[in-house]
């Protein structure tokens, strides 16, 4: 017996339909903007954009005095600052969940607490969180987040994490799994750790109902947004309970002819996911399963069609009695005569009837009417290539072949793609494998799609394109992984940075370029020398296939200052290098990346330096002479004096001394004081005149 069990939580959670709530009770919707989707579901955005809420980017793209909603993911502070300094009405629709967290991470900032936010660094909800913290915090999603990060921090660093101490909070919506995986990899690493777990408790509560009915399942229907990370969640939980599970954006998506094959199908849903869609899904498949259980009732069906006349839509074969030019007669084997009229057949260029078909020949056609009113049964031809496209079709679906089709028109949710006879849907998800916003753009190509759904009796295909492109995206990617080895020199494009490195395209697939591997010099962000878009050239220091990761390095791409340093630098050469550390005992100047010098104090001024920071600030561009290079021990011994001549620099400090004290000797004196402006002395209050010796 067919049963379908929706697990429970399922659907839009508290936070959601709050925000929905709110958006729906805007009074003048014109003149409302949601800064971001409000949730990740388009169907219920295209539904608040034609209420007349848009979306828009960024604060700028809302005119003054206009208002904007703060979608249930939250917003960092500078967020509520620019829209009071642009008269914007806010409208707050912040989960109460993702609030709480904005007022810890606030409040332990505060307290020079180090923020750790367990989650995805691109997630709204956790760019909002950061909002709310100071420069030191980061986003970490795994233990190999925590070793990367903690790889990049000096010993200094590291120190201060140890004794200012660290506050970890989580993204609403991550696995609880990973969140302990982060949390033990920090202590194991000796930091003290203040944790506080944030996952929302309707976030666990629909992951337990979606783990518990997968693990009752045959097979298992998620349902949301593909951007939705709650939902990705949903269907990574059900895939490890059953490995039957289809994560799907809406009824066009779901697989009606693999669905037969279960008895017991789960449904869960994303906290995004409105109730509607959900209904749906289950009442198609109810549909499906129903028809499915009434096999004996279309057997018996088929045994009526033996006895009797043939139906509209049915196929037949019979034997061409007469052919003129305008029609064909056909013996059935039955009471009636079929005909088939000339506007039914495809004849190409100035062909005729009776050159294509004779007496006797056998043919077959399609039933368009049982009584076509001269008591002749009509068929059709062209009706029956349109079947024979259907089984190409079929075949297509269930080969999982490649076919071509013609965008015809431009429909709600999609476009209409016709092969052949036969015309199908491609929805606008599946019509590429980015984002579309206007469908209109792909009316009149031509483009391979893959047959997702197929239903020949109620006329309707589906097809994607988007399948067809992440299948050639794959077996390009194979082939760069065939063509990559490792220490092989490539060039890449930047495409984002994290807070531990950048991840680099290198022909389709994203390699992880490491901080600690970009410059011979220590970096405190990729930013301070990459910027997105930017071709590098990157040397291939380790792959992983089975786990998709590639670690790249673009210092190996230039040698190792060390290395060469007799070819660029010898002992009493004058080069210029930026300060980047000052001691008691003297600063480092770095050359170039990598390679860093000391000056001692002794070695700044001509004259005696009791403190160094009077002289000389970090950041400073200096010129000095090389005294001494000690490769054993890799120390670079500098001088900045010896490039300063001991006479100017004694003219500089006199006037500089004469600088300070200039105001003093400007000062008017108080008997040259035009008398009208001085202060008698008797009226001058005694308490302000009198000086004891002890206040000297």
């Amino acid at each position: 017996m067919k049963e379908i069990i929706r697990a429970p939580h399922s659907g839009f959670c508290f936070g959601v339909r709050q925000a929905i709530q709110t958006a729906m009770d805007v009074d003048n919707k014109s003149r409302t903007y949601s800064c971001g989707p409000l949730i990740h579901n388009r169907m219920v955005t295209d539904d608040l954009a034609e209420k007349g809420i848009n979306v828009i980017s960024s604060l700028c793209e809302a005119e003054e005095g206009s208002a904007v909603i703060v979608r249930s993911h939250g917003e960092g502070r500078a967020f509520y600052v620019q829209a009071e300094e642009r008269k914007l009405k806010v409208i707050d629709a912040t989960c109460p969940f993702v609030t709480r967290i904005h007022e810890l991470v606030s409040q332990a900032s505060s307290e020079g607490e180090y923020i750790v936010i367990v989650g995805d660094g691109s997630h709204p909800e956790v760019r909002g969180i950061k909002g709310w913290c100071t420069d030191r915090a980061v986003t970490l999603a795994s233990e190999a987040d925590v070793r990367s990060w903690i790889s990049a921090l000096t010993e200094h660093e590291i120190s201060e994490l140890s004794s200012d101490g660290i506050f970890m909070v989580a993204q609403t919506t991550i696995l609880q799994e990973t969140f302990d995986e982060v949390a033990q990899a920090l202590a194991s690493e000796g930091l003290d750790v203040k944790a506080r777990n944030t996952i929302c408790s309707a976030t666990k509560e629909r992951q337990d109902g979606c783990r518990d009915t997968a693990e009752i399942s045959d097979a298992m229907v998620v349902i949301g947004d593909k951007n939705s990370s709650n939902t990705r969640k949903l269907a990574e939980i059900s895939q490890k309970h059953c490995r039957n599970t289809f994560f799907i954006e809406n009824i066009e998506d779901l697989p009606l002819k693999e669905m037969q094959k279960y008895n017991r199908i789960g449904v869960a849903a994303g906290a995004s996911t409105p109730e509607n869609a959900i209904k749906e899904v289950i009442t198609i498949m109810s549909d499906n399963i129903t028809d499915n259980n009434l096999s004996m009732e279309d057997f018996m069906e088929d045994i009526e069609k033996s006895l009797r006349l043939p139906r509209s839509g049915e196929l037949v074969t019979g034997t061409v009695h007469s052919v003129s030019d305008k029609e064909i007669i056909v013996n059935l084997g039955c009471k009636k005569d079929g005909v088939i009229p000339l506007d039914e057949i495809t004849i190409e260029g100035d062909a005729k009837l009776t050159d294509l078909f004779h007496e006797g020949d056998e043919i077959d056609a399609k039933v368009l009417k049982t009584d076509d009113g001269d008591g002749t049964i009509l068929l059709s031809r062209k009706k029956l290539e349109a079947s024979e496209h259907w089984k190409e079709i079929n075949q297509a679906y269930e080969d999982k072949s490649l076919i071509e089709v013609e965008v015809v028109k431009q429909v709600n949710g999609g476009v209409i793609a016709v092969y052949k006879e036969v015309s199908g849907f491609i929805p606008l998800s599946q019509l590429s494998d980015r984002f579309v916003e206007d469908s209109s753009e792909f009316v009149g190509q031509t483009l391979t799609v893959k047959v997702s759904r197929v239903d020949e009796r109620r006329g309707k295909a589906v097809f994607s394109h988007k399948a067809y492109l992440n299948e050639e995206h794959q077996k390009a990617l194979k082939e760069v992984w065939e063509k990559i080895s490792v220490d092989d020199i490539v060039e890449g494009t930047v495409m984002r940075f994290t807070d531990y490195g950048a991840f680099v395209d290198i022909g389709g697939i994203d390699g992880l370029l490491h901080i600690s591997e970009i410059s011979w010099g220590k970096l405190k962000h990729p930013q301070e020398v990459l910027s997105i878009g930017q071709k590098i050239t990157v040397k291939v220091l380790s792959m992983n296939e089975e786990k998709g990761k590639i670690s790249l390095g673009l210092k190996q791409t230039v040698p190792e200052p060390w290395s060469v340093i007799d070819d660029n630098y010898h002992v009493g050469d004058i080069v210029k290098g930026k300060v980047v550390q000052i001691k008691e005992y003297g600063c480092f100047v770095e050359l170039e990346p990598g390679l860093d010098g000391l000056v001692h104090i002794s070695e700044v001024r001509h004259r005696r330096v009791a403190n160094i920071n009077d002289e000389i600030s970090q950041g400073e561009e200096v010129n000095a002479k090389i005294l001494d290079i000690d490769k054993d021990r890799r120390r670079i011994s500098l001088s900045i004096k010896a490039t300063l001549d001991p006479e100017e620099e004694a003219a500089a400090d006199a006037a500089r001394a004469a600088a300070e004290e200039a105001p003093a000797e400007e000062a008017v004196p108080a008997e040259e004081a035009p008398a009208e402006e001085a202060a008698p002395a008797e009226e001058v209050p005694a308490e302000e005149t009198a000086t004891t010796e002890e206040d000297k």
